[in-house]
């Protein structure tokens, strides 16, 4: 699920870029384009569309990162709550016992 929702992310990221990318802010980008006035689309139509598409992915991708952390945060706890319970099961072995019931060696200090 997580994974999806990554996917999802970039990919709005991406058309994001790309729409911010078409605007020119002093009237020209994809806009100029459609300046005759037979067009289906005016020049006014294909700025507030731009305008539309470019806040409503913006809202799309901050609504996509929630959804992200909600999606991780709630797998995490489960596998929190799971290792906690499988931690109480294991029986770890005395120091002597890890050292195959050898005593440490004490070296000297040089001086």
């Amino acid at each position: 699920m997580y994974t999806f929702i990554v996917i999802l992310i970039l990919i709005v990221s991406v058309f994001l870029a790309v729409v911010v990318l078409v605007q020119n802010s002093k009237g020209g980008g994809l806009a100029a384009n459609f300046a005759a006035p037979n067009q289906i689309m005016g020049v006014r139509k294909t700025t507030d569309f731009l305008e539309k598409l470019t806040w409503g992915l913006a809202i799309a991708l901050v609504v996509l990162s929630l959804i992200a952390t909600i999606a991780i945060h709630s797998g995490s706890s489960s596998s929190v709550q799971k290792n906690a319970v499988n931690a109480d099961q294991v029986e770890l072995p005395s120091a002597s016992e890890a050292m195959g019931g050898q005593q440490p060696v004490s070296t000297p200090m040089p001086e």
